[in-house]
């Protein structure tokens, strides 16, 4: 028997990936919060970490949807899936806070909800931000390097389970002696959370 040997150019292609990701646009909101209310119920907006994004914009740039593509999608582009990232101040340390990360469940095999991890964690790195913290699950999140090594001493404005609070510094030592309560920094949105909502559901 022969090995089975293919040159570069008669190698079967690989299969190109049903979906893809591209900066959030204003179009893509309805579609988002219909996602994000799937994903988390209707207390979304009174989790802990909501009120580290309420009344804030996300980080120029590091807003990012997947649309899918192909037999997958009802209709051309769908958004299938939203990630963000949000200035803030962890414990004395300019940081970014990642979330939160919601994937169509019709959708979830395909891969999506990693892929938009790594393209928001390469992102950040290529802005030169410094570090990015999140409240996740450990064993989900330790895949991209998030730990709560560099936590220990940050706190959250409400409830959270310490082992949740997990980070990954771009930089070496970006979180170095951080210590305090996390705080929102990021530029002012300009509306309200009600007024925003009904916007929404309207433009929907």
């Amino acid at each position: 028997m022969t090995a089975l040997n293919l040159t570069a150019s008669k190698r079967p292609a690989a299969a190109a990936a049903p979906f893809a990701i591209r900066a959030e646009r204003a179009a893509d909101a309805g579609a988002r919060e219909a996602l994000l209310d799937a994903a988390f119920g209707p207390g979304r907006f009174e989790r802990t970490c909501q009120r580290l994004r309420d009344g804030r914009l996300p980080a120029k740039g590091l807003a990012f949807v997947a649309t899918c593509h192909g037999s997958m999608a009802r209709s051309a582009a769908r958004v299938v899936g939203t990630l963000r990232l949000w200035h803030i101040n962890a414990g004395g340390k300019p940081a970014l806070m990642l979330g939160p990360l919601a994937v169509d469940p019709a959708c979830r095999s395909l891969g999506i909800g990693a892929a938009l991890m790594v393209h928001a964690i390469a992102a950040a790195e290529r802005r030169g931000d410094g570090a990015v913290v999140l409240l996740g699950d450990a064993p989900y999140y330790a895949r991209f390097g998030f730990s709560a090594a560099a936590t220990g001493a940050l706190t959250l404005p409400g409830p959270f389970e310490r082992d949740r609070l997990l980070a990954l510094e771009l930089r070496e030592g970006a979180l170095a002696d951080a210590a305090g309560m996390i705080l929102p920094t990021g530029a002012a949105d300009g509306w309200s959370r009600s007024r925003g909502r009904r916007a929404v559901a309207k433009a929907a």
